[in-house]
């Protein structure tokens, strides 16, 4: 009989784990610039100083599954036609970059265009989706997330409509207006996104998610937004997107909202309705208004709902590295899992040196991507790159978040996961303007470190 001999192999196996004396590896980025994801020397067990930060791993929260930024067709078009294309996709994507693991992609046109504005749906009145085409994506958004797919397979793609077809609405225009609440196009649009997923499947691409409407309460008439009210989105799901769903097979998960902290009663009614509820997998958040913390509250009343983080730019605003690291690890990186979102995505992956493409003349005109394009055809790494780096060079999609504790505002954050190979990996920032120390306590062994101000630091331990 093998079984008591493999019981107590593995038996085995769990205790090295936990006993071993493996080093950490570590990850330093910091405020002033001088260390940029910077691989450090190895930290081995020592004695406690400062501050304790334990990692807990018998108390669990939710899986991640990844982090990154949207593959905008602004990002798509000056990654693709640059000579460095494949450089900038290996340090964006590659094991030997920062592994991107997760990309938001626009279904059809944002405010960040290079070519005219379309969906995929363009020809009026076409109620059975006859002439849908994603052939314009294939120009190069397709060929770039070919490429990404190739370097990580791990990556999940989310999709999300800055507008339905311009006649599906009452203005009859991309730019603004509403949605029209006509049974017969609300059961097009319903098919629009089953033609998407399928068509990007016949790609050897899987959507793994879908917003219903990206920020469903914000109309512009400079570039492309529609409007679409709770109820209209309720009712659109509980009757036409989560049937259709069902009925053929789709098992992409529905997302709902897909806008800001303070916008909180739009998810809220929804979920509240449990005819459309039980179509729906969570909702999606923008850092645009509101608490960051607002999320956890949801969590809480909706428990079997899952939360993404799917939007939030970089930009001049600011100005140096302290200004977009503290931030962004306070509100975001750590932040938003500490609230339970299972993705951490920026805004553009790549723009060129005039923060676009863009569309139109309303749009964000300081918007930063994680890379910037050079005209040169150089390309810079911004310091969103790093932020993202920090995560997802350790955190490993499938990755269960475990507990730290809360120190206070001004104090460390962190945030710490159980990857699925058994590694703990863990992020500490320190906010203040002063090197601080703590140590980690993992599995009762003890490690001690000196962060420097205004810095973030990720550890891994192998197992």
């Amino acid at each position: 009989n093998q079984q008591p001999i493999l019981l107590t192999f593995l038996l085995h196996l769990s205790a090295s784990f936990l006993l071993n004396d493996n080093p950490l590896e570590v990850y330093l980025t910091s405020g002033d610039g001088s260390n940029q994801l910077s691989v450090e020397p190895r930290l081995d067990i020592g004695s406690a100083i400062g501050t304790r930060i334990s990692v807990d791993k018998t108390k669990r929260y939710q899986t991640m599954d990844g982090f990154g930024a949207a593959l905008t067709n602004s990002a798509a078009y000056v990654i693709y036609h640059s000579s460095k294309r494949h450089e900038i996709m290996r340090s964006l994507f590659g094991w030997n970059g920062i592994s991107i693991s997760y990309v938001r992609l626009p279904m059809g046109a944002s405010d960040f265009q290079a070519v005219n504005p379309y969906t995929y749906a363009d020809t009026p009145t076409d109620f059975n989706m006859d002439h849908f085409s994603i052939d314009k994506d294939g120009d190069f958004i397709i060929p770039i997330l070919k490429e990404a797919l190739a370097l990580n397979p791990h990556l999940k793609i989310m999709g999300s409509p800055w507008s339905a077809p311009a006649w599906m609405k009452y203005n009859n225009n991309l730019f603004g207006g509403d949605f029209n609440w006509g049974a017969n196009y609300q059961e097009a649009y319903a098919l629009y996104f089953v033609k998407f997923i399928q068509a990007y499947a016949a790609e050897g691409i899987p959507i793994h998610a879908i917003t219903v409407q990206n920020e469903p309460l914000y109309k512009s008439n400079g570039y492309p937004t529609m409007g679409m009210s709770w109820e209209l989105e309720r009712d659109f799901i509980k009757y036409h997107l989560g049937p259709k769903f069902q009925s053929m097979g789709i098992k992409t998960k529905i997302l709902i909202f897909d806008h800001n902290w303070d916008l909180k009663d739009y998810p809220d009614h929804i979920l509240s309705d449990s005819s459309a509820a039980q179509y729906i997998n969570g909702s999606a958040w923008h850092c645009y208004g509101g608490r960051h913390d607002t999320p956890e509250g949801f969590h809480n009343k909706f428990p079997s709902k899952d939360i993404y983080f799917t939007e939030c730019s970089g930009g001049d605003l600011d100005t140096n590295f302290f200004d977009g690291i503290v931030w962004t690890f306070r509100i975001l990186m750590i932040g938003q899992p500490r609230a339970w979102a299972k993705t951490v995505l920026l805004w553009n992956l790549a723009l060129d040196d005039n923060h676009g493409p863009r569309e139109g003349v309303n749009g964000c005109k300081d918007c930063r991507g994680v890379v910037t394009v050079h005209g040169d055809d150089s390309f810079s790494k911004n310091v969103e790159f790093y932020n993202i780096g920090q995560m997802s060079k350790i955190v490993q999609p499938g990755a269960v978040r475990i507990d730290t504790p809360w120190l206070g505002w001004d104090n460390f954050h962190s945030v710490a996961f159980d990857n699925p190979d058994g590694s703990p990996a863990i992020i500490v920032l320190n906010p203040q303007n002063s090197p601080q120390q703590f140590h980690l306590n993992i599995s009762g062994k003890v490690y001690p470190y000196t962060l420097k101000e205004h810095a973030v630091v990720s550890f891994l331990k192998r197992p």
